[in-house]
């Protein structure tokens, strides 16, 4: 696992992909831009683009998205 005690919660990779997960749910389509994804994601959490990536790293291994052709496809 992942999970460190010298990290804030709001700084893990768990926490900002379960907040991707959040902004992905609020789209009516599966087609999403990554970079619209952060620029959404930042309207309310501040993430550096380095924990962006690891939490979309982190997503796709678990199946939640899929990159298509420079976009990322929600999985649910």
């Amino acid at each position: 696992m992942i999970i460190g005690t010298d990290v804030n919660p709001q700084n893990n990779v768990y926490h900002i992909g379960a907040k991707i997960i959040q902004v992905l749910k609020s789209y009516d389509y599966d087609l999403i831009d990554s970079f619209q994804i952060y620029s959404d994601l930042n309207k309310n959490d501040k993430v550096s683009f380095n924990l962006f990536s690891l939490a979309l790293d982190w997503l796709y291994l678990l199946e939640v998205i899929e990159p298509i052709e420079g976009q990322l496809k929600r999985c649910f």
